[in-house]
């Protein structure tokens, strides 16, 4: 025998990873590009297909770090480059790199003065319809959990879409389905209305709308209740819960179209006091949405 030991009676070693630099960068810098001109939304939402979006607001960074791979670098002014720099070393992923610009710089290269002082570049979530159809398709029977999705009609508006995914957080959904013209969820300015949660919400955008979206609730047995104003709409309060359901919604004047409604299995309404027949599609989507989710939301 000696004194010493065998390797395999060592404690197992994890690699813990390096922390990203954090360096002083110019405005001519090429790794700032994905960062410039950041006032055109169609500039953001062209690199939907590229496979990239800007976060801005610490609370969304800290929602993309939470998801190793997410974030590719990050651009700070001094002010925020040291809070940036310990929320990324305590998480999951602190690789990512800081660069660090001064206000100045910041705005000549967004295009805009950046009070936030902090934006992120991500790569975009894969496979979200995927993700919804593994949701729906666990546990089909009697004993399945409960599953809701938010379908989402011609949402042009980047306040309400980020509106939107944050009340599909606060009620459970467990996926979000687009039209075609719906506004890019992980747009900065939508992104931040969500405070990131449209990061942790698989979505996707379906053609042809609203063909495939009444085809993907029969073939998976998901109930579409499409939210209305018309007389003949069930009150809220009226409708029978159900484990499986999609609210289909609208904005909030043209409301939904002809051929969206009729694909729905009910058609459903809030009611109002006299006078007034329309709400924002984001508060009338919170109030249906704690309406028919609660039996399953937490506490209840």
């Amino acid at each position: 025998m000696n004194g010493g030991h065998d390797d395999h009676d060592a404690p197992l070693r994890r690699d813990v990873p390096t922390p990203g630099p954090v360096e002083t960068v110019a405005a001519d810098d090429p790794r700032v590009e994905p960062f410039r001109s950041l006032r055109d939304p169609d500039l953001v939402r062209a690199g939907e297909g590229d496979g990239w979006f800007i976060g801005e607001q610490l609370l969304v960074l800290e929602r993309m770090l939470a998801r190793p791979g997410t974030t590719i670098s990050i651009l700070a002014s001094p002010r925020m480059a040291e809070r940036a720099r310990t929320l990324r070393d305590a998480s999951a992923d602190p690789a990512p790199p800081i660069m660090v610009a001064e206000d100045a710089v910041l705005e000549s290269i967004v295009g805009f003065d950046l009070h936030r002082g902090l934006l992120a570049l991500g790569r975009r979530p894969a496979d979200g319809l995927a993700r919804i159809e593994a949701l729906l398709g666990e546990d089909r029977g009697e004993g399945d959990r409960p599953v809701a999705l938010l379908a989402c009609e011609e949402i042009r508006n980047i306040d309400n879409i980020g509106l939107l995914f944050r009340n599909a957080a606060a009620f459970g959904v467990g996926g979000v389905l687009l039209s075609p013209g719906c506004h890019d969820p992980l747009y900065r300015k939508s992104l931040r209305v969500s405070i990131g949660h449209a990061l942790g919400i698989p979505f996707a955008r379906l053609e042809p709308w609203p063909t495939a979206l009444g085809a993907l609730c029969r073939r998976f047995g998901v109930r579409l209740l499409g939210a209305a104003l018309d007389a003949d709409a069930t009150p809220l309060g009226q409708v029978a819960t159900d484990r499986r359901i999609a609210l289909l919604v609208g904005s909030e004047f043209p409301g939904l179209a002809g051929n969206a409604k009729s694909i729905c299995d009910e058609l459903v309404r809030i009611p109002m006091a006299s006078g007034v027949d329309s709400l924002n599609v984001g508060v009338a989507s919170a109030v249906c949405l704690a309406r028919l989710r609660e039996p399953w939301l937490e506490g209840t």
